[in-house]
């Protein structure tokens, strides 16, 4: 039987707020002490009473405009009742009828195609606090209860674990782009719950999904996913597909999942509006300020880098993936232009300039920057906000390389430089006379001394091995320290040889 794979990820999002979600608790707490960040209202103590925290619900309103979610005019506090140890209350304020937002959709790229994953809801509630397990006892920590969060909902639409793990990668990328959260997995800021069930290809039903949790990495989520895609298509070859809809937790280090209990349906939770806390309202002129804040999306960015500046769609992706990195970049691109700008305007206006030789600064920004900046940047373990040069002095860099002043290996060395003192190029290639010798008079001699001394080689040049052009621009640049200019040296050994 052909089995077609049904995905579905509900998603939640810490929020950087500076306070918790009803209290004025430090929502910056994960390194400090155990129940340190705590307060009567987020222990749960009887008679306290709940404020919504406002630029948690800004933050909500943010991404799912970013989403293109409908923002409802009007949300409803509910409270979620289960028991368990990290509810101190005994429930958690969430939302469930009248959520935040809903019906949104984010596009994902996978290889050559793009695929539209709608998005049921997006709801905001508290954190529950953390818990450590151990043979004795489970401990808990309530610095993290009360924390701002997000909860995003998806329709079952993906077929493929991979199209989950894309779908979670663009959705963090979205959330440090609007800054509404580092979204970082290992930490929690960002966790996941995937249901996946299976049904024959070409049917409409939907069948038992299994809820699977402890997803704490992308490729935790990609490989959990590939465990269930096999662990039910063996049920559904036995003519026992699962019938009750489950949760199971992910292991790991067995690399599989673990069934833990059958999953509760909304009715269990006893959802009812929270008395303590009114109604959510956001006025269509408030969501109009909030949308016109907005900055530019990272798709939106990517196709403009590939259109305004000629950017290759790989490189395109690589800059997007970090908004400082592309922001660094604009900056570089805006002061190599303005420098091409200065240039003799016998040649073209500016604009004109620009557009002749954009393509070409372009490709020498994004080489330098992505492959040898990004080099030293990974073996000195800095980001691009911790590098010392400056994109202005990375724009003069290129310009010395781009009007070859400097040959490929100088300039690497010159580089390196920078970016351990944060020093001005031109200064650095003066001080250590790494500016390239260009001027065929200096290299003449040099080019007649390497002739006479390799006779045999000259011989068999002449004779038609013209592949030993390298090994005289080799030994020139060995004589010139590897200041000379390859290209003119081969052009005059050529001259030379004949």
């Amino acid at each position: 039987m052909q089995l077609e794979t049904i995905i579905g990820l509900e998603i939640h999002i810490q929020m950087k707020t500076k306070s918790k979600m009803f209290c004025s608790c430090s929502n910056t707490a994960e390194d400090q002490k155990p129940n340190t960040a705590v307060c009567p209202i987020c222990l749960g103590h009887p008679g306290t009473l709940p404020r919504p925290n406002k630029r948690a619900l800004e933050m909500g309103v943010i991404m799912a405009l970013a989403l293109d979610c409908t923002i409802n005019k009007k949300s409803i506090w509910e409270r979620k009742n289960y028991f368990y140890p990290d509810l101190a209350k005994g429930y958690q304020i969430s939302q469930f009828e009248a959520p935040l937002a809903k019906d949104g959709h984010l596009t994902i790229e996978l290889k050559d195609e793009k695929k539209r994953i709608e998005i049921e809801r997006l709801h905001l509630e508290e954190d529950a606090a953390k818990n450590f397990h151990s043979k004795e006892a489970t401990l808990v920590d309530f610095n993290r209860s009360g924390t701002p969060l997000m909860e995003i909902v998806t329709q079952p639409e993906f077929n493929a674990p991979q199209e989950a793990k894309q779908f979670l990668q663009d959705l963090r990328l979205l959330a440090r782009y609007l800054k509404v959260s580092d979204a970082d997995m290992e930490k929690g800021h960002l966790r996941c719950d995937a249901n996946i069930s299976l049904r024959p290809a070409g049917e409409k039903k939907m069948y038992a999904k299994t809820e699977i949790k402890n997803l704490n990495s992308f490729r935790s989520v990609e490989r959990a996913l590939e465990y269930e895609v096999k662990r039910q298509t063996r049920l559904w070859d036995l003519n026992t597909p699962p019938t009750v809809q489950s949760t199971r937790g992910w292991d790991e280090k067995e690399l599989k999942t673990v069934e833990q209990r059958t999953k509760e349906e909304s009715s269990d939770y006893r959802y009812f509006p929270e008395p303590d806390l009114p109604a959510i309202e956001f006025t269509d002129k408030e969501i109009q300020k909030i949308r016109a804040e907005l900055p530019e999306l990272p798709n939106d960015k990517k196709e403009r880098f590939k259109s305004e500046y000629k950017v290759s769609a790989a490189d395109a992706k690589v800059l997007m993936e970090d908004k400082d990195v592309s922001d660094y970049f604009e900056q570089v691109m805006s002061e190599a232009r303005a420098w091409l700008e200065s240039l003799d305007e016998s040649i073209g206006t500016s604009d004109e300039v620009w557009e002749l030789n954009k393509q070409r600064l372009t490709k020498l920004v994004t080489g330098w920057l992505l492959s040898e900046l990004f080099k030293l940047m990974n073996e000195a373990d800095v980001t691009i906000n911790e590098v010392k040069i400056t994109p202005e002095n990375f724009a003069e860099f290129i310009a010395i390389v781009y009007q070859r002043k400097i040959n490929s290996s100088s300039a690497q060395v010159l580089l390196k430089e920078m970016f351990q003192t944060g020093g001005d190029p031109s200064q650095i290639m003066e001080e250590q006379d790494l500016s390239q010798v260009g001027d065929e008079g200096q290299l003449s001699d040099i080019i007649d001394k390497i002739i006479k001394d390799n006779p045999e080689q000259v011989k068999e040049y002449q004779a038609g091995k013209t592949p030993l052009i390298k090994f005289f621009i080799g030994q020139a640049m060995k004589e010139t320290k590897g200041k000379a200019n390859p290209q003119i040296l081969e052009k005059m050994f050529r001259r030379k040889l004949i």
